[in-house]
């Protein structure tokens, strides 16, 4: 019997284990559930696929190993050829559960900056009844969405249909999502920021993203334009961007990834004007939609794996998604 190690109980109920039981009977697997890395630490060698939260530093110990299911979408962390114990162990993630909650969660933030909150903030916890006015409206506004994958073609759909125009910003130029109204390539970047109302990114972390929001290209936004990022921190420049803040040169932002994370308390970003910081939460697995899909998305690729298709969610490891 083949062995699959599961390291994700603190997200996995009792009906995904019967999903990911029934699964894995039906290719010929069987499933052992690991609380804690520590446990699965002793144990790992023994097991030919991998599913969840794995440390990259108990890899080279996983001799069996064949295939890693990472729970999560980012996997910059499981790139380095050096971790891997055999240069042909498949890497998949779990990009695709996560663009409902994250959408979500960029809706929320552009809708807190647009209608002013954080302005409310402060004199509202001196009990004081401010009136901001204006407000500004996602209906009419025009959103550039640097990255037009799972996340970005969820906050597309979202947007467009509370009347936004809709910018994609990608590699390749073309997204098969209906709802952007438009999709341009990386090189095409430059000519669409001085009319963006606001700059969503949602960008793996890799060689060709750092940097990508760099301080030439913030500059390029227009002061009423608002920075939300949901990728990873790495992505922007960040004491650009809070020179920008600071200086009145940027409307506000909304930022989910930092660099360092936790972000240290005697950092300026912490005391920007008009800036949305939450602790890398807008994905995570606190939402139970993002738990479903996840473990359908391994099922699936389980099931592929089995019978010797190629995985639905291969990661190139070379290219970093």
């Amino acid at each position: 019997m083949k062995n699959i190690a599961v390291c994700a109980s603190h997200f996995i109920t009792d009906a995904h284990r019967l999903q990911i039981e029934r699964t894995a009977e039906s290719v010929g697997f069987s499933v052992t559930y690991f609380d804690t890395q520590a446990a699965l630490e002793e144990k790992i060698a023994d097991f030919e696929v991998l599913f969840g939260y794995i440390p990259p530093e108990l890899l080279p110990g996983a001799r069996s190993l064949r295939w890693l299911c990472a729970a999560s979408a980012g996997v910059d962390h499981l790139l380095d050829d050096a971790i891997w114990p055999h240069p042909d162990c498949l890497l998949s993630n779990s990009s695709g559960a996560y663009g409902p909650t994250i959408s979500e969660h960029i809706l929320m933030v552009l809708l807190m900056l647009l209608r002013r909150m954080p302005e409310y903030q402060q004199p509202l916890l001196r009990r004081e009844w401010p009136f901001l006015t204006p407000i500004r409206s996602i209906t009419g506004s025009h959103m550039v969405l640097l990255g037009t994958g799972d996340i970005g073609s969820n906050t597309a759909r979202r947007l467009k249909a509370l009347g936004a125009e809709v910018t994609g910003v990608c590699r390749s130029g073309r997204a098969t999502e209906p709802a952007f109204d438009r999709v341009v390539p990386l090189s095409g970047l430059e000519g669409v920021l001085p009319r963006a109302d606001a700059l969503i990114l949602s960008l793996p972390a890799t060689a060709e993203t750092a940097g990508i929001l760099s301080r030439e290209r913030l500059a390029l936004l227009p002061e009423t334009a608002y920075v939300v990022n949901v990728g990873r921190g790495s992505a922007i420049d960040q004491e650009a961007l809070v020179e920008a803040l600071q200086g009145g040169r940027l409307a506000g932002a909304a930022l989910d990834v930092m660099t360092p994370e936790p972000l240290p308390a005697d950092h300026p970003l912490w005391s920007c004007p008009n800036m949305i910081i939450t602790p890398h939460v807008s994905g995570n697995m606190s939402l139970g939609l993002t738990c479903d899909l996840d473990i359908d998305m391994f099922c699936r690729d389980l099931a592929h794996y089995g019978a010797g298709e190629p995985l639905e969610h291969l990661v190139d490891r070379k290219r970093g998604y």
